[in-house]
């Protein structure tokens, strides 16, 4: 028999460049989950994941995640592990805790996403990221990730007509959530001409298509339907999520204008819970470039194939529209701390199904939300559900 698994607790650091060293986001991260859940013995968790995509390179710290529950002062005896697929690290630490608790394996879990990418050498920086792809085929090539999705940008244009003005009103949407979001590292709001007349990086993405190098943490305490009350009156239940790649070197993925593992791996969402597009109330998408969440738009099935940058045009992906999408202000506002972001998103649906958000980033009456990662050069891509409703029926899988 399969447990449901709800979130109880949830903590976040500020996100930005920050002067912390990454035992200090972990620290402040694991303060602040502790301070939502005042109710919590910390004896009582017995699991403890953690999302981080290169602490080696950027911090010259491995065997993390023993060191991390020292330093939250936590002692877990079920399950203690590290989990890393770059810039999905996060949300996979969430499925394992899920698939932990829902399998009875573990009662009470914590989960922490969090990375440290400003150093003093920033080029230590772009060449950590340079490793997530293949590198003697692909990035030996300079297929590093700006100029592969200005290639993705290039390709949907020409087939679909999208244009610069449509990627930039992606861009101006974030900001607009972001300034009222304290803990984003880009608050400023920015128009779409902003956009556009910011730097070139790789044609057609600019510098404001792009997501920032951040630094940030976030946390959750997960665990059995039994025990959420004792914790909130508010559980986000988990409704589970899985993953798909079909290919890791980008000459093996076919169209780039078609991200088929994102379009096959959302269909198999919705058939495994029962669901449609139509019901998602809120989606937090990995818009790591603007174009990223055009595609995103598509492959979700939230409109046709082509029709995204005609999405953003016609308000349909503001509060409002068919579906919020990144409410919070995404990676493009928020930055993307690899580890953290996975987690962050559900700090974010957690505060949005609380209502502990400001009214202008609010989505009221939300009740399903999804949450995307990507990682790579989008070959992996990863769905989790979140819910204010308690599930019927835990699933694993098909």
């Amino acid at each position: 028999m399969l447990r449901n698994v709800a979130i109880v607790g949830a903590g976040i650091t500020n996100f930005g460049r920050r002067e912390a060293s990454w035992k200090d986001l972990v620290v402040e991260a694991g303060k602040a989950l502790f301070d939502d859940v005042p109710n919590l013995d910390k004896k009582d968790v017995d699991s403890f994941f953690i999302g981080a995509a290169q602490p080696e390179r950027w911090t010259y710290q491995t065997h993390v995640a023993p060191l991390a529950a020292e330093l939250l002062g936590i002692k877990p005896r079920r399950v203690v592990a590290r989990t890393e697929s770059a810039c999905a690290s996060g949300q996979i630490a969430i499925r394992y805790a899920w698939l932990a608790v829902a399998s009875g394996l573990s009662d009470v879990a914590v989960v922490v996403g969090v990375e440290k990418m400003n150093t003093k050498f920033m080029n230590l920086s772009q060449t950590s990221m340079m490793n997530v792809g293949n590198r003697e085929f692909d990035t030996a090539m300079g297929l590093t990730a700006p100029p592969y999705f200005a290639m993705v940008a290039q390709r949907h244009m020409h087939l679909y007509g999208t244009t610069e003005d449509q990627m930039a009103l992606v861009r101006e949407k974030a900001g607009e959530y972001a300034s009222a979001n304290p803990y984003a590292q880009f608050q400023k709001k920015i128009s779409k001409e902003d956009v556009l007349n910011s730097r070139m990086v790789a044609p057609p993405l600019k510098l404001l298509d792009c997501s920032g190098i951040t630094d940030g943490a976030a946390a959750l305490l997960i665990t059995t339907e039994e025990k959420a009350r004792k914790f909130t009156d508010t559980p986000v239940w988990i409704l589970g999520g899985i993953q798909r790649t079909m290919a890791n070197s980008i000459n093996e993925m076919g169209e780039m204008s078609d991200w088929l593992s994102l379009r096959y791996l959302a269909k198999d969402v919705y058939d495994l819970f029962n669901i449609t597009p139509d019901d998602i109330d809120v989606a937090e998408v990995h818009d790591c470039f603007t174009i990223s969440e055009i595609m995103e738009y598509e492959e979700l099935g939230f409109c046709k194939k082509g029709e995204g940058g005609k999405f953003i045009e016609e308000g349909q992906s503001y509060i409002g529209g068919k579906v919020a999408v990144n409410p919070s202000g995404g990676l493009l506002a928020n930055g993307h701390p690899l580890g953290a972001t996975g987690v962050r998103q559900a700090w974010e649906m957690v505060m949005q199904f609380r209502g502990e958000v400001p009214d202008k980033r609010y989505v009221s009456g939300a009740e399903l939300g999804l949450a995307h990662n990507l990682s790579g050069m989008a070959q992996f891509h990863h769905i989790m559900l979140y819910s204010l409703n308690r599930p019927r029926e835990v699933k694993f899988g098909r």
